[in-house]
């Protein structure tokens, strides 16, 4: 998922909940569909992603849904609060949309409502964008991250290059976790399990003790801001991997709701970049 804007639009696509599947203990996999996703469309990013919206307890909104209708008349505490996730799929053919949704019980608002939704529930959704897919050109690739990253990472693996040669890391709970995913060449999936050990402390291990292949690079990196911090470094100084053959943003933080890490994403960010450069 690359840090570029959702296309601006007063109105959004309106989906209904088809089905839903509980994909592992940790994930759920809903899949929505109706006439008013009608128009959508992906560009071909393997991580194109959606901003989707969720009205306060007790708020409710004319029709037809308009999201600058909704700012101007309504006070700020009653705006829909907006949830970013991956398009684990799109089907144009059969117009339905898949999402896979972190749960972790009643934590956050988007997985809780996954966690819940029955099929006719409705859903508002902004969007698409996206801003990376695996480069047909490179010579190998790195696919690092935690849950929140494995729907864009499945989908870079679903349509990697034939013959590519793939380094695919992913952190989960536990071996439960771990999910199927068919890929052209068989390209496999390195689970990590955490077992308990801080987040993103077994990507760094793999990722920093991993023999680099020879020729150039195409990496995502995605997932908590803290050790996507450390692997950005890592990969910028320590390996000397050029900015634009990296796609690399943290997804959350741990310890800030998704309203507070946005607030402070962008100068964070910034601030990682001014220090990076200040010491290479």
């Amino acid at each position: 998922m690359a840090e570029q804007p959702v296309r601006k639009t007063s109105s959004a696509y309106e989906a209904q909940v088809i089905h839903t599947e509980r994909i592992a203990p940790h994930m759920v996999r809903v899949v929505l569909g109706g006439e008013g996703l009608a128009g959508f469309a992906v560009d071909g990013s393997t991580d194109s992603y959606v901003k989707l919206l969720f009205a306060p307890e007790g708020v409710s909104y004319p029709e037809p849904f308009d999201v600058d209708r909704i700012r101007a008349e309504f006070p700020r505490e009653q705006w829909p609060a907006n949830r970013t996730y991956t398009v684990r799929a799109w089907d144009a053919a059969r117009n339905e949309l898949t999402i896979d949704f972190v749960v972790h019980g009643d934590e956050g608002l988007a997985g809780p409502w996954a966690g819940r939704a029955q099929t006719g529930d409705t859903l508002w959704i902004l969007g698409p964008a996206g801003g990376y897919a695996p480069d047909p050109a490179a010579d190998w690739h790195l696919l690092v991250g935690d849950e929140s990253a494995l729907p864009a990472i499945a989908a870079a693996l679903e349509n990697m290059p034939a013959g590519a040669l793939v380094h695919a890391f992913v952190e989960i709970d536990g071996s439960a976790d771990e999910q199927k995913i068919v890929t052209p060449d068989g390209v496999g999936v390195s689970w990590l399990h955490r077992a308990g050990r801080p987040v993103g402390e077994a990507l760094l291990a793999a990722v920093t003790a991993l023999e680099f292949p020879e020729g150039r690079l195409c990496a995502f990196v995605h997932g908590e801001a803290g050790f996507v911090k450390e692997l950005r470094r890592h990969l910028r100084l320590e390996r000397q991997v050029p900015r634009e053959h990296l796609s690399i943003s943290g997804y959350w933080r741990l310890g800030k709701t998704d309203e507070a890490w946005r607030e402070v994403k962008r100068e964070w960010n910034a601030q990682v970049e001014r220090e990076q450069e200040a010491a290479a």
